[in-house]
């Protein structure tokens, strides 16, 4: 059976989508940004870092965590490290990967930009749709990740 091209209408649909949520992210992004001087991969590192046990992680656990491939994540984490948001040494058990650990400064700064990041997600975000909306973005989310996932 020969695939089909999705249609005009449904590639206008899937432009959208995408257009919106790419300006979606670099509003939040900039506000951010903006708010705490933490860009949104900072935050994302942050926050994985901060539900980790005792706030660490290896390297490449923090990379599936964030979703980046490894090279790019060690980058970024060398940046982060200069401003003193992590740090990172040897893994105690094996020599294999670096143990990546946020410090009191990271903690402090990802506490400080939590509030405003939430008031942004909320405001460009929640606010924007009706609840019958919102439900209806989980529902969308939740189809396309099952797709992904399986």
């Amino acid at each position: 059976m020969p695939r089909r091209l999705p249609t005009r209408d449904e590639l206008h649909i899937w432009r959208e989508f995408i257009e919106t949520t790419e300006a979606l992210r670099a509003a939040v992004g900039a506000r951010l940004q903006s708010d705490s001087g933490l860009s949104a991969g900072d935050y994302g590192v942050l926050l994985a870092l901060s539900e980790a046990p005792d706030q660490r992680l290896r390297s490449s656990d923090l990379a599936l965590a964030v979703g980046w491939e490894r090279s790019r994540l060690s980058h970024h984490l060398g940046r982060m490290e200069r401003r003193g948001l992590i740090s990172r040494g040897r893994a105690t058990d094996d020599n294999r990967g670096a143990l990546i650990t946020l410090t009191p400064a990271g903690a402090a700064a990802f506490r400080e930009a939590t509030a405003p990041h939430l008031r942004a997600i909320r405001e460009l975000f929640v606010d924007a749709l009706t609840p019958e909306q919102l439900a209806a973005a989980a529902d969308v989310a939740g189809a396309l990740r099952r797709t992904l996932t399986s």
